[in-house]
């Protein structure tokens, strides 16, 4: 398969059992069991998956997701207790593309998984109508690669999914709603809000030093598009 996944847990039984189940699903696992040493073994092992506790030792789980965001771009899943709608919202703004919650069968870890993948969607070849070209940003949905001129623009699974639908059809207007439920497919529904947050650190990436190109627009009282003007 050819997947690599970063299981993060302090608790040994929790963490065995999640090992033994992914590895035996044909995943290449590593294993952490506190923050510092994940962000290490993510430094060098470059996984696609990781599988993160939100209670952990030396650094919390919402620290680590922060710190591996500015390392890189891995599908990231929470792990916790905390069940919370608010929980999970914080989780997600702090970098995370899903959110488990203990306890959870391994087979719906499994899922959660193999629903990532889907959605990060980063191998095959490119397929014709698969490159979008927007203005200065040029948009590859089979790497997920984003770039801006030259410049490869790091942006996590869900950001892209939220701008590959937006620029696919510049000019529509897509409510929060639709965004949210583009972008959390065969996931739990969380807040509308939350898509402001992802939009917003999307923007912040995208327009970074042309303020001019406001590629995302806001519609007051709905949602968003992607302005017409930057249609190739």
């Amino acid at each position: 398969m050819g997947i690599k996944v970063l299981i993060v847990e302090d608790e040994i039984k929790i963490l065995s059992l999640m090992e033994s189940f992914l590895a035996s699903e044909g995943y290449n696992v590593v294993t952490a069991k506190d923050g510092k040493s994940a962000v290490q073994l993510f430094a060098k092992e470059k996984p696609d998956i990781v599988i993160l506790d939100w209670m952990l030792p030396q650094m919390n789980g919402l620290d680590t997701c922060r710190e591996l965001r500015r390392l890189g771009t891995p599908g990231i899943i929470m792990v916790t207790a905390k069940s919370e709608e608010t929980d999970k919202i914080v989780g997600l703004e702090m970098g995370a593309d899903d959110y488990l919650t203990k306890p959870f069968s391994l087979r719906e870890l499994s899922a959660r998984v193999r629903s990532l993948l889907r959605r990060m969607n980063r191998t095959g070849n490119d397929e014709p109508g698969s490159v979008l070209r927007r203005g200065a940003l040029t948009i590859n949905e089979v790497s997920m690669q984003v770039f801006k001129g030259t410049e490869e623009l790091r942006l996590t699974p869900t950001e892209f999914k939220l701008l590959h639908l937006l620029a696919s059809k510049p000019g529509r207007v897509y409510s929060r709603m639709q965004l949210l439920q583009h972008a959390f497919v065969d996931e739990f529904v969380v807040d509308e809000r939350t898509v402001d947050s992802h939009i917003s650190k999307l923007r912040r990436k995208i327009e970074a030093g042309s303020p001019s190109s406001e590629y995302i627009q806001t519609v007051y009282g709905f949602g968003y598009r992607f302005g017409a003007e930057h249609e190739d």
